[in-house]
């Protein structure tokens, strides 16, 4: 049938389609799918069938619908293929389309088209999609319904960047699905709340809308529950027999009443009637909704609603725990605050017996001297009489016109690009660390949210590693950075950085003993001295002065030059800086180390590839201090020695001697002439004898020999030789 004018279509007069010549009716109705189907095709020339049909066979291949889709708008399923494009000749509402938004008819006309096809829904109805007895499928394939539409552009980015795509402000009347799917439709989220909560007998199949979302933070009552669904979408909970029904205020049940038809109050037979209206200074001139907006990264959001004339001073607030838009919220303050004011008018009156069957959210058509007034119900009380409290409402209140969305700025999308790597081969700092594992600081800007560090020992077959989760603080120094004192405070010395993000701070000295502000500076050979700062100070953009400091600490004095030069990297050594997943068989081998933005592929341009042979310094032994040497002087032997120190464990002020930190104590002492070593001595104690024999045997002057050079190492069974004391003895 088609509707043959526009008056036919406000009347709803239907006119079938036939087909006067052949008496094929199908011919001519393009949705009758399965005389189309199931039938043979013969063409009509000029109006005249031809002596043959086509080559279709009937039944002989299944219908796909390559699009299919509606509207989120007012009646759009009226009209499925209309959209509104202010830019486009075919824009349209479909017919008698008020032009508001409307995801729930959108919804309900996905379910509708996959109920009616799809046979494994429970929904379907038997014989609405035939079998072929050619293929033996269904006529229209279920697995090929293909809605329009689902957008490439990522939601919310489209629509919220209306800068970068001109339809953006098509989405919210639109055919598309993003950002609409997550949402439920408020009956179904009603009942599976009532059933969590243990209720069987409800009715909520007259509930319309959608809801992006509720928030259920603490152990509520059902009644808490709905309360906020209650107040946005403008129901009410009534009890009818033994079922709770939830009605739509606009859709409640009309009662016509008049002053004639209700309970007299005296002997008189006058009717109790009683109508009171509330001051306006009683009433709120303004309400401010404070909502959840699910199109700003679900931060709060508030929609005020004002009224443009009146006495009060009155503001009134409400908090909903729900996810809307900006749009939502504004139409739902703006029928809140006029519901309070029509509100104002209070009815009171008693109901007949005969008006059994009236219950609290029905509505009282209040006819009275000559005028008609709404009165929805909010009480009645049982008894010889029913008394009824009514409160005024307006019909139109509950159809308000959803405005436009307000304008979010959305941030671009980061472009992002190799991270900066730094691989530390450092000394045990805590002493809780990995001893023989690199430690890796890892910075980039943006910060990608991590990222992925893999391993290999050759140009391929990369295995995964760790994860850098948080930006290191990585810089560079400003000036030449001199050596100083080692154990003690130096405060000759400055160092000036520049870092590429990140801050630093100062701590008192305590603070700095027990572990502060513990950083690495690399000198020209690649190794890494580790010191301490109290003082940073800022002198510039991401520019600090680090002062007050503690050189050379973990035994790393070894490391400081004089001087290391500008533009050495420096990496505060927080808890950004990351062990390597490497095992101890690894250490001591080349290895390639692959590393990028963790959410992108390890073949991506993002991705680094270094070279790098860890040495596990945090397997080698600190270099022993105070060094002495005692001559005798009958014999010229001279008796060398020196104080251990640990590795491990060394900072309690309550031991009487440090741990060892190795599985044994031994020690190597080189003998030195030139620069070259002459002689090796090995012990297993902090002492030793070189004898006049031996240095007669060494120098051509022979015993006494001063000034002596040496060098003195702990050996480490897992390391081998620790960190050398290089000194010249005057004896």
């Amino acid at each position: 049938w088609y509707y043959a004018s526009q008056s036919d279509r406000e009347s709803q007069i239907r006119t079938p389609i036939t087909d006067g010549a052949y008496g094929k009716h199908w011919v001519f109705r393009y949705k009758d799918l399965w005389n189309w189907w199931g039938n043979t095709h013969v063409n009509r020339p000029g109006g005249i069938e031809a002596g043959s049909a086509t080559e279709w066979v009937p039944q002989s291949k299944p219908v796909w619908f390559t699009e299919i889709g509606c509207p989120a708008v007012d009646k759009g399923t009226n009209e499925p293929n209309k959209f509104i494009d202010v830019k486009s000749s075919e824009s349209g509402a479909p017919h008698f389309s008020s032009g508001r938004p409307d995801d729930l008819i959108q919804r309900r006309y996905l379910q509708a088209v996959h109920q009616f096809w799809d046979p494994a829904n429970p929904e379907y109805v038997a014989g609405n999609n035939p079998l072929s007895t050619v293929y033996g499928g269904p006529m229209v394939d279920p697995d090929n319904l293909h809605v329009w539409s689902w957008d490439a552009r990522p939601w919310p980015d489209f629509p919220a960047r209306g800068s970068l795509w001109a339809d953006a402000g098509n989405w919210r009347l639109g055919h598309w699905v993003n950002g609409r799917l997550g949402a439920v439709p408020l009956r179904e989220l009603v009942e599976r709340l009532l059933a969590d909560y243990g209720f069987a007998d409800f009715d909520a199949a007259g509930l319309v809308g959608v809801v992006d979302g509720i928030v259920i933070d603490r152990i509520m009552s059902a009644r808490d529950v709905l309360q906020p669904l209650a107040q946005a979408f403008f129901f009410d909970p009534c009890e009818e027999g033994m079922t709770i029904s939830f009605r739509h205020r606009s859709a409640a049940q009309m009662i016509d009443l008049s002053p004639d038809a209700i309970v007299a109050a005296g002997a008189g037979g006058e009717s109790d009637v009683a109508v009171a209206r509330s001051q306006e200074t009683d009433l709120p001139l303004s309400l401010k909704l404070q909502y959840i907006d699910g199109n700003a990264d679900y931060r709060r959001g508030s929609a005020e609603s004002r009224k443009l004339s009146g006495n009060s001073a009155r503001v009134a607030s409400m908090n909903l725990p729900l996810v809307m838009g900006q749009s939502d919220a504004q139409r739902i303050a703006d029928s809140l605050l006029q519901e309070i004011w029509a509100g104002r008018e209070r009815l009171r009156l008693s109901f007949p017996p005969s008006r059994l069957a009236a219950s609290p959210g029905d509505v009282i058509n209040w006819q009275a001297n000559g005028t008609s007034q709404k009165f929805r119900i909010e009480s009645i009380e049982d008894g010889a009489d029913r008394p009824v409290e009514a409160m005024r409402i307006e019909s139109g209140i509950y159809q308000q016109l959803t405005g436009p969305e307000r304008a979010i700025a959305v941030p671009p999308p980061a472009a992002l690009g190799p991270p900066l790597t730094e691989f530390l081969d450092l000394p045990l700092l805590s002493g809780n660390e990995t001893a023989h594992a690199v430690r890796i600081a890892a910075f980039a800007d943006p910060w990608p949210g991590g990222v992925a560090i893999y391993r290999s020992p050759s140009s391929t077959g990369f295995v995964w590693d760790s994860l850098a989760d948080a930006p290191a603080v990585i810089g560079e120094s400003d000036a030449d950075f001199f050596a100083g004192p080692a154990g003690r405070w130096d405060r000759g010395n400055a160092l000036f950085v520049t870092l590429y993000g990140g801050t630093l701070q100062s701590h008192d000295d305590l603070a700095v003993l027990a572990g502060a502000n513990v950083a690495a500076i690399r000198n020209g050979a690649g190794i890494w001295e580790v010191f301490q700062f109290a003082e940073a100070e800022l002198i510039g953009p991401n520019q600090y002065k680090l002062s007050r400091l503690l050189r050379g600490q973990a035994g790393t004095e070894m490391a400081m030059a004089s001087p290391v030069l500008a533009g050495a990297r420096f990496v505060l050594l927080d808890g950004a800086v990351m062990p390597s997943g490497m095992g101890a068989e690894q250490r001591g081998l080349p290895l390639n180390w692959r590393y990028g933005p963790a959410g992108r592929p390890i073949d991506d341009f993002t991705y680094q590839t270094k070279a790098y042979t860890p040495q596990g310094v945090g397997l080698r032994p600190f270099s022993p201090v105070h060094v002495r040497a005692v001559r005798d002087p009958s014999s010229f032997d001279l008796t060398i020695s020196w104080v251990r120190r640990t590795r491990i464990g060394g900072d309690s002020w309550a031991q009487t001697e440090v741990p060892l930190g190795e599985a044994s104590e031994r020690y190597e002492i080189d003998i030195r002439d030139g620069g070259q070593t002459i002689r090796t001595l090995q012990c297993d104690t902090p002492q030793i004898v070189y004898t006049a024999a031996q240095q007669n045997a060494d120098f051509a002057g022979g015993a006494p020999v001063s000034p002596l050079s040496i060098a003195v190492y702990q050996i480490s069974e897992s390391y081998g030789r620790g960190s050398a004391r290089e000194v010249t003895l005057y004896v």
